[in-house]
């Protein structure tokens, strides 16, 4: 869309259509040109001055008109879409998709086995908390995981309300093999700030990602 006029996306955003279409088709061009497997089809936000209530049905509906699109062409590219909650209560007021639920039963009516849940959980702890047995209900739903330390949005080891060690275990458990994106900002340098990584692969035996000849 366009960021100068307020726009985050259009996937879910009435009269858009074309333009999303124009989008997706240069989006799959790149991420073809790279390798990348994944788009985040990017739903948009309730237009300024309407009451979401009132436009809620017409946005889901052309979200689930533009999805159905989005993952018969992503499916010619073997490539799959992914729709991420986004709390609207601090981050983005005016933001369409909120909750991992809204998002589930929207991936339901759409029905293309090529779109998938992307879950950040800083959103999610936002909007719902409960993470296990969120990650546990939505985990078959899951092609992606992001991360941030709440409130303050920064590294998993600053002072927070999430413990990741232990989030990092339960991914593990349930079989989950994707990345875990770092979608924070640094409070600092950013090699820095990957110092909590360094410390977590020590905790469990590892070095620089890669099993050591003790935990073999």
């Amino acid at each position: 869309g366009d960021p100068e006029a307020g726009e985050m996306g259009l996937a879910a955003v009435p009269g858009r259509q074309a333009a999303f279409r124009q989008g997706l088709a240069a989006a799959a061009q790149y991420a073809r040109a790279v390798g990348c497997p994944r788009i985040h089809l990017v739903a948009g936000r309730v237009p300024l001055g309407a009451d979401r209530a009132a436009v809620a049905g017409e946005m889901e509906t052309t979200f689930i008109e533009n999805l159905r699109y989005a993952a018969d062409l992503l499916a010619q590219e073997d490539m799959i879409g992914l729709v991420e909650p986004i709390n609207n209560r601090i981050t983005d007021p005016r933001y369409f998709l909120n909750t991992p639920h809204q998002a589930a039963a929207i991936l339901e009516k759409v029905g293309r086995p090529n779109l998938k849940l992307q879950l950040d959980l800083f959103h999610c702890q936002i909007m719902d908390g409960n993470l296990s047995r969120n990650l546990e209900t939505y985990f078959p739903l899951i092609g992606h995981i992001q991360i941030a330390q709440v409130p303050g949005r920064h590294e998993p080891d600053s002072p927070g309300e999430l413990s990741f060690p232990y989030i990092f275990e339960l991914l593990e458990s349930l079989g989950y093999s994707g990345y875990v994106g770092c979608e924070y900002a640094p409070k600092g340098d950013t090699l820095e700030g990957l110092g909590w990584l360094r410390s977590y692969w020590e905790s469990r035996g590892l070095q620089h990602g890669r099993t050591s000849k003790a935990a073999e």
